[in-house]
């Protein structure tokens, strides 16, 4: 059997794969197995943050490798106080609890939360207010914060304890505060698999102005926009705010599973022995990875991120077919006049990879893609939606 059916009979069909399988790759190109080259505009759903066989990253990977892979978090390992140092110094947070993805770092975070709460205002103060639109993981209670019925349905009952309030209603977001007993409000600059749609400032300055009235802990779901991606290292500080929990992952790693619930001030010490852990949170070998992509994060990186994005954006808006371009930074949606689906195989069959949000084609590509490639894949994606 080939890949594919081998694939097909041995692993879960819980993914509607598209017919590429890879083979090698450089930066943003993939070689297939079909022998056919394709620029990659969907960097692993944001894991990739600078491509494939990235040099640098391969590098502090390997170097760690040589010396151990693994140890318990019973001891201690260099590569994971260093990434938390930088973590807590670049965004003015106190303390990192690492886990292996985002929906395990909003475990933690919701998590962190209730006890937060329990402690300061009582254990009836459980409830966590996120958006619709959103998502949070699929684990049982990330599931739970996600206001997405689809997510839903098939996987009741789901843990209790989360309230959906509407981006840009301030008055049901009020409501919702006061006449529940509430602990923090959790959500997303950008919601991505909610279409690729930005909350705006006015939602943004909404939220921490009812977070600060009601005493709920404000925590930004960075999993997908965080590390670089927004045009600056996390999606948040594009609106002013400062949450007492990020949460972030996929792009921090550089392409091995990492994921970071990094603590502000109010929550520092919340998380005592034994309150929460994980036997490969804080793994030796994805923490170096992170430490050189964070270390890579720079001003001068970011201006490249949001001189792409606005190279897109301008390309885009209004060329035939596709009818509205939304997102932060290299984090945008297509509205399109056609099935999703349809476009993104289309844009296979030319080269060119995507992903798909609800009804939208998502750009995600690396952040330091070539220019040069990068207006190739901007040339097929107008003949894909004029099509």
């Amino acid at each position: 059997m080939n890949t594919f059916e081998t694939d097909s009979r041995y692993v879960a069909h819980t993914y509607n794969r598209f017919p590429l399988e890879y083979v090698s790759g450089k930066g943003s190109l993939i070689e297939g197995s079909d022998g056919k080259q394709y620029i990659d505009l969907g960097s692993g759903i944001a894991v990739n943050c600078f491509g494939l066989n990235d040099e640098p990253w391969k590098a502090a990977v390997t170097e760690q490798l040589g010396k151990f892979q693994h140890c318990s978090n019973l001891y201690y390992a260099a590569p994971v106080a260093q990434l938390a140092q930088m973590l807590c110094q670049r965004t003015g947070m106190e303390r990192v609890f690492f886990a292996n993805s985002g929906a395990e770092a909003n475990e933690c975070a919701i998590k962190v939360a209730r006890k937060w709460a329990a402690e300061h205002k009582g254990p009836e103060y459980y409830n966590i207010v996120t958006l619709h639109k959103s998502f949070h993981g699929r684990t049982l209670a990330t599931l739970a914060a996600t206001g997405q019925e689809k997510y839903h349905k098939d996987y009741r009952p789901l843990p209790e304890g989360f309230l959906y309030a509407e981006v840009g209603d301030k008055a049901g977001l009020e409501e919702l505060v006061t006449q529940n007993k509430c602990a923090a409000i959790l959500f997303e600059c950008v919601q991505g698999e909610g279409g690729v749609m930005p909350i705006g400032q006015d939602f943004a300055d909404t939220l921490r102005e009812v977070a600060g009235k009601h005493d709920l802990l404000l925590m930004c779901d960075e999993v997908q926009l965080g590390n670089g991606r927004s045009g600056q290292l996390y999606g948040y500080m594009n609106y002013g705010l400062q949450p007492d929990v990020v949460t972030t992952a996929k792009g921090l790693g550089g392409g091995l599973p990492i994921g970071a619930a990094i603590l502000g001030k109010r929550v520092a010490d919340v998380l005592q022995p034994g309150d929460h852990g994980s036997t490969f949170g804080g793994n030796p070998v994805s923490c170096a990875g992170g430490v050189n992509i964070l270390s890579r994060l720079d001003e001068t990186l970011l201006a490249g991120v949001r001189e792409r994005s606005s190279y897109i954006v301008e390309a885009l808006r209004g060329a035939k077919g596709i009818t509205a371009v939304n997102g932060m930074g290299l984090m945008l949606g297509l509205e399109i006049q056609k099935p999703a689906r349809e476009f993104a195989e289309l844009a296979l069959q030319k080269g060119v990879l995507v992903t798909i949000a609800k009804d939208n084609i998502r750009l995600l590509p690396a952040l330091n893609i070539p220019m040069d490639l990068l207006q190739q894949a901007v040339t097929v994606l107008k003949e894909c939606a004029a099509e």
